[in-house]
């Protein structure tokens, strides 16, 4: 990366579980060294419940975030673009990081294993920042 500061857009499908775990995870983890975003193919009209207790459990607050809609400003803008199961949707543009993040999807799952994906995601961000700082 540059001497920018980098910026990482997460995708999902509905942008209301693991994207949103992700970004809650990257900008704690980050502390302000990476701009953050976050965004679904085909958004949701509210963040899954149960992804907001399982970020709560570990004192990151996410309830206050809503679903987005991706743009392709959003890909254009960012330097690192990681998708988490939403396939096609998500345009090319030469130039970007991409990575696609296999990840099961917390919709209608309970919470032990939103647990589950919630410790694998904090995982998979810390090895981001290490990456990109």
């Amino acid at each position: 990366m540059t001497d920018a500061t980098p910026t990482v857009l997460f995708v999902c499908v509905h942008n209301a579980g693991r994207s949103q775990m992700a970004a809650g995870f990257l900008r704690e983890l980050g502390a302000g060294r990476i701009e953050v975003r976050s965004a679904g193919s085909m958004p949701a009209d509210q963040l899954n419940p149960v992804a907001i207790e399982a970020m709560a459990e570990v004192g990151i607050d996410i309830a206050t975030e809503a679903p987005k809609v991706l743009t392709p400003e959003a890909v254009q803008e960012s330097d690192v673009v990681i998708t988490m199961g939403c396939g096609d949707a998500c345009p090319f543009f030469p130039g970007k990081r991409y990575e696609d993040w296999k990840l099961n999807d917390p919709a209608g799952q309970g919470i032990e294993a939103v647990r589950v994906i919630r410790d694998e995601i904090r995982d998979r961000v810390r090895s981001l920042i290490a990456e990109l700082v």
